[in-house]
């Protein structure tokens, strides 16, 4: 059997290609987390050993907080090696100024600085310098086939709901179970004829997961995520839309807003960022800038829409809590 292993540039170029289909991804999607890592008060030949038993070719260097400090690279051990400082401590020949990316930064911006940098990987830390994560070519591609898989089992589901004698309306777009919209834990009724009202439900629903104890982050993404949708109902639909909302069990938020207007004639291209069917009017208001959905996208955990044309329009999303609750 013949094994072909596509050279660099091939990868590079696949990578810039499916940068652009991703390019939303953030990096906290794609970077592993468990990382090897040394403190500065070790020595040169500790890094190698742990660079040679791994199996890999960079080490970051933190401190006792874990904030990253420096790293370490297979080029710095060569140069220890060549001129006998291999037993010297790792602080005085790390390398200091280390290129980073935050766990928000897209993909886009993370292929362009393995572009520009060609390193191999890069560590990624969070505002306050700690060290959450590294990201190699590697886990870019494993990041992105997990979202291609996940896209497979969505349109899977969706079909199926289609296709079946039940109407998708009364079924979960994700799990593809019926819903029982009677037992929402929250419901809000959205009034698609006075615009000055958007937002009424999401402000609700925001004050309902707060009195639940909901941490602050989760709070404010489902919050951002529902406003979207209820935009989309009011600006786009012509027709009142309802807010579900339910507490699942095992840490997990779905939120599912539905109305039975116009629907969406294009789904992919409604999901592109900037693009938008809204009237001058609309736009004048403050409205329709097309990142509606891009932002409840970018907000959840998963996302599955649902529209036909003149039948209305099914936005389902899960968040997960931070630490469940």
């Amino acid at each position: 059997m013949i094994q072909y292993t596509p050279d660099k540039s091939s990868i590079d170029e696949l990578l810039e290609k499916l940068g652009d289909y991703f390019a939303d991804m953030p990096a906290s999607e794609i970077m592993n987390p468990n990382i090897l890592t040394m403190p500065k008060d070790r020595t040169l030949w500790h890094t190698k050993e742990l660079m040679r038993i791994r199996k890999i070719s960079g080490v970051p260097i933190i401190d006792s907080e874990r904030r990253l400090i420096g790293l370490v690279s297979i080029e710095d051990i060569i140069v220890a090696l060549e001129k006998n400082l291999i037993s010297e401590r790792i602080e005085n020949h790390m390398t200091n100024k280390v290129v980073t990316v935050a766990p928000d930064e897209a993909l886009t911006s993370i292929v362009a600085k393995f572009n520009r940098y060609r390193f191999g990987r890069f560590p990624v830390v969070n505002s306050k310098g700690v060290l959450v994560g590294m990201i190699t070519k590697k886990d870019i591609i494993g990041a992105i086939l997990e979202r291609f898989r996940l896209m497979y089992v969505h349109d899977a589901r969706r079909k199926s709901a289609l296709e079946g004698s039940t109407d998708w309306f009364e079924k979960s777009l994700i799990s593809g179970d019926y819903v029982e919209k009677s037992s929402a834990n929250f419901a809000f009724n959205i009034d698609y004829t006075d615009v000055d009202m958007v937002g009424i439900g999401a402000a609700e629903l925001k004050k309902y997961l707060i009195a639940n104890g909901l941490d602050d982050k989760s709070v404010r993404k489902i919050s951002i995520a529902t406003y979207e949708a209820e935009v989309n109902v009011v600006i786009h639909s012509g027709s009142e839309g309802t807010i579900y909302c339910w507490l699942e069990d095992g840490g997990s938020v779905k939120v599912r807003v539905e109305d039975t207007g116009k629907g969406i004639e294009n789904i992919k291209q409604a999901l592109k960022e900037g693009f938008t069917t809204a009237s001058d009017h609309v736009r004048e208001l403050g409205f329709g800038a097309g990142m509606g959905l891009s932002n409840m996208r970018r907000c959840s955990d998963k996302m599955m829409v649902m529209s036909e044309v003149g039948k209305g329009v099914v936005v389902e999303m899960i968040f997960e809590l931070q630490g469940g609750k």
